[in-house]
């Protein structure tokens, strides 16, 4: 397994580019870890399983395809609730934030 420099944490952590946003279903376009961690401790369980569900992993997807984060796409797939998937995401950004020497 790769290590994660100081710059690609800070790549994971930086807004993606406008094409590259995930849509998601109650409306919200999202452009960062941020973001996702933001929406996801506001979203109703509804908007949640329209993305995450036994046929769907549009999260874990996104954080894979877009973000490059695998290990936080693995953790997103076992990820039952909103809730769940926000701790997990707050959970990378705080441990990305220290490895890329931000406060």
């Amino acid at each position: 397994m790769a290590s994660i420099t100081k710059a690609i944490a800070n790549e994971r952590l930086e807004d993606v580019p406008a094409e590259k946003r995930f849509w998601c279903h109650d409306g919200r376009y999202l452009k960062s870890l941020a973001e996702l961690e933001a929406a996801l401790e506001q979203m109703s369980d509804e908007t949640f399983s329209y993305h995450s569900s036994e046929t769907k992993t549009d999260f874990s997807n996104w954080i894979s395809d877009v973000i490059g984060d695998q290990k936080l796409a693995r953790d997103l797939l076992k990820s039952t609730t909103p809730v769940q998937a926000a701790k997990n995401v707050a959970a990378r950004i705080k441990w990305l934030k220290t490895r890329a020497g931000i406060a």
